[in-house]
Order: structure tokens, then sequence, then C-alpha cells
């Protein structure tokens, strides 16, 4: 974080309560976008909005690249009596992230609801956008369990009901609604469950003062049914391998902003609370712990990492495709947190990052494209690249990068992953890796194949650029894309800094 330690990004009166005003911004401007006079007002807050988030961020990085440590209690009331909030290097660089692909989903929203959307009900939706964007927020700087699930839910109600707004272009996102709803309200549960165990068998639920009371625990059985409680609520959260049966139906029938903004974002909150727990609230319990990643975790992400990437080869349809690699990435990045090393959690924590950055890209670059052809199957984007250069050449970066193709951020990002796999001695997960990057490599090549190189059916819709507004954040994804991939410094400080916080240093 020390690339943020010489700025001072906001005045006084708002840094003393930026990791506060993170997820209250955004929060107050749904508010304010509910009661907007119409959809282009309700767009600008929602810009505006989504953009303070990003401001505080900033700040919240700077104090963190000062102290190492912010913690605020509400109130005035000091843990673990009252409500905190606490940021160190891993919630900065989450909330980073969140917010940045916030507001560039946003800026793109303006023309993608116009396509998408029932006019009638565009500030509503912007205000569930807020909503969902307050709750992530939250739950990456609350320093309390159960309010980790109160942000946790505040960021599904409005996922929820973003889903279903897809029904006026696809009635398929009904069910896939519901369904993200079921298992989503059955992951909220196990979690809450979780923490309920962890409050019998330690009496509080700020999470510093867990981890100092868990390995004093006698209850030892209590404590270990509530990790696992937790973790199976959050994997459900995370589309963790077996658990994400919800995820492709929810990303390939939604609105574009949820594609967009849902595939970078929601589940990398869900991850961020399983490494805070099984690195910095459980990790005195290294016996337990170990065995579980081991065991169970490091398997399971392997499996993820290979079989939903074979699945993704078969889809036909392009979301669809992209739901089933994002699943295959989740557990690439599963392979790093398993490792419990910090050199494993930083290796993680970079392919999250770049995952982040290209998948948003690449669900932008078919938005921008369904909002004439409204078409989902591979098949319609055929001859694509010739017709809308400026919208596919993105889409290419980010399969690219998908893929593993060297001077792009996907690259550096695996072989840092892969470095650390090899550093730990993990000969296995590093062969995980490279089957799952050759599947990667044969999807992304279908879908280039198509784009690039065919051409379109008789009779089907001409495909046309995305309006400029859609191209703008499309554009900063892709130079970003290729900037991180050359120099990748700063985001390899990002992730140390961030595996260095609830590891320790990292050599």
């Amino acid at each position: 974080m020390n690339a943020f330690a010489s700025i001072s990004f906001a005045p006084d009166f708002l840094a003393a309560h930026a990791i506060v005003l993170l997820a209250i911004g955004p929060l107050i401007a749904g508010c304010a976008a509910a009661l907007a006079p119409g959809s282009r007002s309700a767009w600008l807050i929602s810009i505006a909005g989504s953009a303070f988030s990003f401001w505080m961020a900033l700040e919240v990085a700077h104090q963190v690249a000062v102290s190492d440590l912010v913690v605020y209690a509400m109130g005035g009331f000091e843990p673990p009596y009252g409500i905190t909030f606490r940021a160190d290097g891993i919630s900065a660089v989450f909330s980073l992230l969140i917010s940045f692909i916030a507001t560039l989903s946003a800026l793109y929203s303006g023309h993608s609801l116009n396509a998408e959307v029932l006019k009638g009900k565009h500030t509503l939706f912007q205000a569930g956008f807020l909503l969902c964007l307050a709750g992530l927020q939250g739950m990456v700087s609350t320093g309390d369990a159960f309010n980790a699930f109160v942000f946790l839910e505040i960021s599904s109600i409005g996922t929820y009901a973003l889903i279903g707004v897809g029904e006026a272009r696809d009635r398929r996102a009904l069910p896939a609604a519901f369904n993200y709803l079921i298992m989503g309200t059955i992951g909220a549960t196990f979690y809450v469950i979780g923490v309920g165990f962890l409050y019998a068998a330690t009496g509080t639920l700020n999470l510093a003062d867990l981890a100092e009371r868990i390995p004093l625990a006698t209850q030892r059985r209590t404590v270990e049914a509530g990790f696992a409680f937790i973790v199976v609520g959050l994997g459900l959260k995370a589309a963790m391998f077996p658990l994400h049966g919800w995820l492709p139906g929810a990303y390939a029938y939604s609105p574009s902003l949820i594609n967009v903004f849902l595939s970078a974002t929601a589940t990398k909150a869900a991850l961020y609370l399983i490494i805070r727990f099984s690195f910095d609230v459980f990790g005195p319990v290294t016996q337990f712990i170990d065995g579980f990643m081991q065991w169970l975790f490091a398997p399971l992400a392997a499996a993820a990492a290979i079989v939903c990437s074979a699945q993704a080869i078969f889809q036909t349809e392009i979301r669809r495709m992209l739901a089933f690699s994002s699943v295959a990435q989740v557990g690439l990045i599963m392979l790093g947190v398993a490792s419990l090393t910090g050199i494993g959690l930083a290796g993680g924590m970079m392919h999250l990052m770049a995952h982040s950055i290209m998948k948003a890209m690449l669900f932008m670059a078919i938005g921008g494209v369904t909002l004439k052809v409204r078409g989902l199957k591979l098949a319609d984007f055929a001859g694509a690249g010739r017709a809308a250069p400026w919208t596919m050449i993105p889409f290419a970066i980010g399969a690219l990068s998908l893929a593993g193709v060297p001077l792009t951020f996907g690259f550096l990002s695996k072989w840092r992953l892969i470095q650390s796999m090899l550093e730990t001695g993990n000969v296995m997960a590093v062969v995980a890796i490279a089957v799952a990057s050759f599947l990667t490599l044969i999807y992304c090549g279908r879908m280039l194949e198509t784009v690039f190189f065919r051409y379109p059916r008789p009779g089907a819709r001409r495909v046309k650029e995305a309006p400029v507004g859609a191209l703008i954040p499309l554009w900063i994804l892709a130079l970003a894309t290729v900037y991180f991939g050359i120099d990748g410094r700063l985001p390899d400080a990002l992730a140390h800094s961030a595996a260095s916080a609830v590891v320790g240093a990292i050599p």
C-alpha cells in the first residue's frame, strides 16, 4: 500500500469517517436514486454514489498505508461492545476493487438499461444497484461477524431483484433470480448458524476479539462446527464448486449491468470473508484449519478449475460459458487461499484482481453488442469483430487475458500463482492450474474464432458498435489489463499488502 502513503485523498472532515462512508455514501445515494424524477437523474446519482465510494476507498487505502490498521467505533463505543469498522491491507484492496468496478459499471449502465430494462423501473434499478454496492462495501469493512451477515443480506436483497428485472428481455431471468434467492438464503442461514456457534463458544462477535478468544475456547467442537457452517454459507455466496448451481443462470439472464458488476465483485466479497475467517479469526487453530484446507478446500478448488473449465467448452450461450469460467477462476483463487501461506495467498489475490477486471470487461463487451443484437448464443456474435471493432477488441484482450496469454494481466496473475504454488511445494496445484489454463485456452479460442473469423448467419441482425458512453469504461478496463500485464508492480504490491495483513510479513 506504499503507493498511497504520500497522498491524502479527502479533507479531514471526510477522512475521519471515510471507512464508514464507503458503505453509507452509496446507501444514501440509493435512497436518492429511488426518489429521482427520471432515469437520467437516477443514472447520474448512481455514478456520483459509486464514485464517492471509490473516493473514500482511496482515502482508506491512504490511511492503511500510513498506519497499517484503521479501526472506527460507531458512536464512540469501543469494541467488543460497540459496532466497529476495520480496515487493513486486505480490506482496503477489496474496497478499492469493488468501488472501482462499481463506478465503471454505473457509467456503463446509462446505455445498457435503456435496451434491457423497462424505463419505468430505471430509478428503482439504480437504487438496487447502489444498495448492493453498499452491502458489499460493508462486508469488506465491518469488524463484526454479525454485521457482516447484515451487509451480506443487504447486498443480496438488491441482487435478487436486479436479476429478476431481466425478465423484460428473457423470461428465464425469473427462475434464475428465484434459484439465487433460495441458494442465497440457504447460504446466509448457514453463515448465521456458524456465527451463533462462535458466539456460544466465545461470547463475542467482534472479529479481532474472536481471534483472541477462539484459541482459549474450551468448546472445541462448537468452534470447529461454527467454522464449517460459515465456510459452507460463504461458499454458496462465492459460487465455490460444487455450490455454484445458481451462478450460470444469474449471469446469463440478468441485465448487462448486473452480470458486469456481480461477476467482478459479489463472489469476491464472499471470498474476502472466507479469507478473513480462515487466516485471521481461525488462524491460531492451525491443526483443524490445515486439515480442512488440505483435504476439502484444495481438492474442491482443483476440481472446480478443471471441471468447470471443461463445462465452459461445451456451452452454446456465451454468458453461460463465461459463468462456468468464473467458477473455474474462483477455484484457481481458492488454490492460493488453501495453501494457508502468505505467498500462496498473495498469488491468489493477484489472480482475484486480474479476474475481476477481465471478467467485467468481457461482460461489458458482450452487453455492448447485445444492445443491438439481443442474442445470447455464441453463434449470434459471428463476425462481430469486423462489424464492431471498437467493442470487440477489448473483448479479445479480455479473452486473451483469461487464457493467460503473455503481456496481459491474466498471464502475470497466473504466473504469480504458479510461482507461489511451486514455492510452497504444491505440485498438484500447479498441475491443476496448467490443465485449467489449457482448457481455458480452448473455450477462449472458440469465442475469438467465432467473433473474428466467422461470418454472420444469413438473416442475422447486423452488429453495431456500443455507444460511446459504454465504450469508455470498456476501454479503461482493456488498457488496465494490458498495462498491468506489462508493469505489474502496483497489483503485485497490493496483493502482498493484502496477504501480509492477515498472515504477517512475506519474505
